[in-house]
């Protein structure tokens, strides 16, 4: 089995973690390879005579699962590399909260046995797609969590027109908006007070981020829907994202959204649910009648 180890960054408080992490693969004869970036991060941390080769992008990346270090920020950007490959990528979180990176640092071994085993589950993740324009972020037109269209900080707040299916849905002044998937109803979204969406509802969220209308609020739409955004007002500019990718647009842009045609297949240890998941990710269960 080949499994490719993808991540940002490693505190070095973290590496004895990573030392457990080679030798275990290792020690079960998993071909490794790693993203070359963090291969050099990480080198220090590989103990003596283990081997393993690099990636550098989604062509050159064959593996049967990727391993996502670092939080749920890092699942985020394995979305480019793993994109409609169909590949599994399980979470091992190194960071603080983590919805999407669910396993422990302290659980590496029991979680590399079930990989090996096949003994763990596979959600199917929905993704946005930028239908419109094309050119924005490259060939890498999908978002896990969310897009985001917000103002520049500089400048005062935004009109943003939104379309649904062509209806004309509302016109929103305020800080900015944002499209978020089930998955990323945990994110910004809900940050912003958004709705939290179980992962397999088949919907989306169109969230307003610090609106000037008290009476607006989020909105939930079936994830078949073409939603059409269009930036009006004083201001000439501003600043798009997707996921982790962002750029500045002129308000004569036109954004159209939809669907991806794929999924993000996320692994989990079996036992895992969301609702448990919230519940201890939240600390919903802090409460003296619990």
């Amino acid at each position: 089995m080949t499994i490719a180890l993808f991540g940002k960054n490693i505190a070095p408080e973290n590496g004895e973690y990573m030392r457990q992490l080679f030798a275990e693969l290792a020690g079960n004869q998993v071909e490794i390879v790693v993203y070359q970036p963090f291969a050099d991060i990480v080198a220090a941390f590989v103990p003596e005579g283990i081997k393993y080769s690099v990636f550098t992008s989604y062509a050159d990346l064959e593996a049967e699962m990727l391993f996502s270090i670092g939080g749920d920020g890092t699942i985020l950007d394995t979305v480019p590399f793993v994109r409609d490959s169909g590949m599994p990528v399980l979470g091992i979180n190194m960071g603080r909260l983590g919805f999407l990176s669910s396993i422990s640092k302290n659980e590496i071994g029991v979680a590399v046995k079930s990989v090996l085993a096949g003994d763990y589950a596979v959600e199917q993740r929905t993704l946005l797609e930028l239908v419109a324009p094309e050119n924005v972020f490259g060939d890498v037109r999908y978002a896990l969590n969310e897009l985001n269209v917000i103002r520049n900080p500089e400048h005062s707040l935004l009109a943003i027109k939104v379309f649904v299916d062509d209806v004309y849905l509302n016109t929103y002044w305020g800080d900015g908006i944002l499209l978020a998937t089930p998955t990323g109803s945990t994110a910004y979204s809900l940050s912003a007070g958004g709705p939290i969406i179980a992962p397999n509802a088949k919907n989306f969220v169109i969230t307003p981020i610090a609106t000037h209308n008290l009476t607006v609020r989020p909105v939930v739409i079936p994830d078949d829907s073409a939603i059409r955004i269009q930036v009006e007002g004083r201001e000439r500019k501003f600043v798009f994202s997707m996921d982790s990718r962002n750029c500045t647009l002129d308000t004569s842009v036109q954004l159209e959204v939809r669907k991806a045609t794929f999924c993000l297949n996320l692994a989990r240890m079996r036992g895992e649910d969301f609702f448990g998941t919230i519940r201890n990710k939240l600390m919903w269960g802090k409460d003296n009648r619990n």
